[in-house]
């Protein structure tokens, strides 16, 4: 096998695919279904990634990794020591303006 493309990926954006993939094979697997009574637990975005991922790419942190911005869509931090300690797994420090910016987007879809 070979790996032609690598990316993070949302748990919304893994939801969206395990829907198209229930609307395809009629049914899920054991592990597809376990899955997807996870991800029901877990998503808290209430509109799409791809507006959000564009919204945390737009703010012009230069620093701000696809990585990272996939970390804070997943766990939708609400304060500034949890979008810190998100940050931290990347040894990434950023100024306290620009964790401002982070929080109201992620307020804005979380």
């Amino acid at each position: 096998m070979k790996i032609v493309n690598e990316r993070p990926v949302s748990t919304y954006e893994v939801k969206e695919e395990i829907v198209g993939m229930k609307k395809r094979d009629k049914e899920l697997n054991f592990r597809a279904k376990k899955v997807e009574e996870y991800l029901g637990s877990v998503t808290k975005l209430k509109k799409t990634p791809k507006d959000f991922r564009k919204e945390l790419g737009d703010l012009g942190i230069s620093r701000l990794r696809e990585k990272s911005m996939v970390h804070i869509m997943n766990v939708c931090p609400d304060d500034l020591d949890s979008i810190k300690t998100i940050l931290s797994t990347e040894n990434l420090t950023l100024k306290e303006e620009d964790l401002n910016k982070i929080l109201e987007v992620v307020k804005k879809y979380a």
